[in-house]
C-alpha cells in the first residue's frame, strides 16, 4: 500500500502551484481568517507586536533570499534598513518629499548599496565577505548619525505620517493591514522569484558555485542580483520602519540588529520562506514572552532589573541550541 506524500509532483501545473496540498490549502485558509479577524479583537499592545512582526519579516525575508538561497553571507543588514530610514527621513525633512517619492527612493538607494557592496563577493567568500559587508552597517549608521548632528536632530529626525491622496496612514488597524498585504504580495513574490532562471542560478550557487559554473551559470551577475535584490527589499522595509515609528535615529540600526535578522533565518532554517516567517516571529516575541513570564511569576524586582541582560543571554543560548541540535 502506497500513501501520497504531497510533495511527488506528475505535472507541469503541479510543480508551478505555490500550495500543494489539500490539507495545505485548508491551514492557508484558516490562517487568512485568523489574520483578518485579529484586528477585531487585539488590544493596542498586541496591533503593534503584530506591526513589528510584520515589519521585521520584510528584512527576514530579503536575508533569506541573499543567504538562505544564494549563499552569500551578509552583516550589512541593520545598515540597509538604516538607508532606506534615513532616505526616507532626509527627503521628508529637506524637500517635504510625499510618501510615493521617497518609497522608491529607498528602495534605489538600497539597490545601489547592494550593487556595491555585492561586488566584493566576486572575489570573496565566507568570513572574508561577511566582514567586507560589514562595513556597510558602519558607513551608513555614521552618515545618518552626522546628518542628525549637523541638522540637530538630538533625538532623532521626526517624520508626519504617510498620506495616499487625502488618505493618512495612522490607524494603528490601518498600518497592521497595509503591512500584511505588503508581506503577503513580497511571501508571492520571492516563491516566485525562487522558481525563475534566476531563483533556480541562486541555489545551485548555493550548492556548490564552481558546478554552477561549469553548467553555464554566470557568477557575477547572479551574486550582484541577489545582493541587489535583497537590499532593495530590505530598504524599502526601512522607509516602512520610519513611517511607522514617526522618527529615525542612527541608535535604532545596532549591530544587534543584524545580528537578531541572522538569528530569524538561522532559527527558521536556511533555504525556506516559511522559515523565515516562524524565525522572525520567535525572534521579534521572545523578549516580551520573557517578560511577561517574569510578571506572571511575580518575580522580584531585584531580578527584572536584569531583564535587558536576560533576553541577550537567552537569546544567545538558544542560537547556540538551533546550530548544534537543528543546524539545517
Amino acid at each position: 500500500m502506497t500513501f501520497a506524500s504531497g510533495y511527488f509532483k506528475t505535472s507541469y501545473k503541479a510543480e508551478l502551484s505555490l500550495v500543494e496540498t489539500r490539507t495545505r490549502w485548508t491551514c492557508l485558509a484558516i490562517l487568512i481568517v485568523g489574520l483578518i479577524v485579529f484586528p477585531s479583537f487585539a488590544s493596542p499592545f498586541l496591533m503593534d507586536l503584530a506591526s513589528q512582526v510584520f515589519l521585521a519579516l520584510i528584512g527576514a525575508i530579503a536575508l533569506m533570499l541573499l543567504t538562505g538561497y544564494a549563499g552569500q553571507i551578509s552583516l550589512g543588514h541593520a545598515g540597509l534598513i538604516a538607508a532606506g530610514a534615513f532616505t526616507t527621513a532626509i527627503l521628508f525633512k529637506e524637500a517635504k518629499a510625499p510618501f510615493w517619492v521617497t518609497f522608491p527612493a529607498s528602495g534605489l538607494v538600497g539597490a545601489l548599496l547592494g550593487f556595491i557592496f555585492g561586488l566584493p563577493s566576486l572575489r570573496l567568500k565566507g568570513l572574508y565577505l561577511a566582514l567586507s559587508t560589514l562595513a556597510l552597517h558602519f558607513i551608513v549608521t555614521y552618515v545618518g548619525a552626522e546628518y542628525e548632528t549637523k541638522r540637530g536632530f538630538a533625538t532623532g529626525v521626526v517624520i508626519e505620517p504617510p498620506a495616499l491622496g487625502p488618505f493618512v496612514i495612522e490607524d494603528p488597524r490601518v498600518w497592521y493591514f497595509l503591512l500584511l498585504f505588503f508581506n503577503i504580495l513580497l511571501v508571492i513574490f520571492s516563491l516566485n522569484l525562487l522558481r525563475t532562471r534566476t531563483g533556480r542560478a541562486w541555489m545551485a550557487i548555493r550548492d556548490r558555485d564552481v558546478a554552477a559554473e561549469a553548467l553555464g551559470i554566470k557568477l557575477s551577475s547572479c551574486k550582484l542580483s541577489a545582493f541587489v535584490v535583497s537590499s532593495t527589499i530590505t530598504s524599502i522595509g526601512g522607509c516602512l520602519f520610519a513611517y511607522y515609528r514617526g522618527f529615525v535615529s542612527a541608535e535604532a540600526f545596532s549591530l544587534l540588529l543584524t545580528i537578531e535578522y541572522v538569528a530569524m533565518v538561522i532559527i527558521g532554517g536556511l533555504g525556506s520562506i516559511l522559515g523565515a516567517i516562524f524565525g522572525t516571529i520567535f525572534v521579534v516575541l521572545l523578549p516580551y514572552v520573557i517578560e511577561t513570564t517574569t510578571k506572571v511569576f511575580h518575580v522580584s524586582s531585584r531580578f527584572t532589573t536584569y531583564i535587558f541582560s536576560i533576553n541577550h543571554v537567552t537569546f544567545g543560548l538558544i542560537m547556540i541550541i538551533f546550530l548544534v541540535f537543528e543546524p539545517t
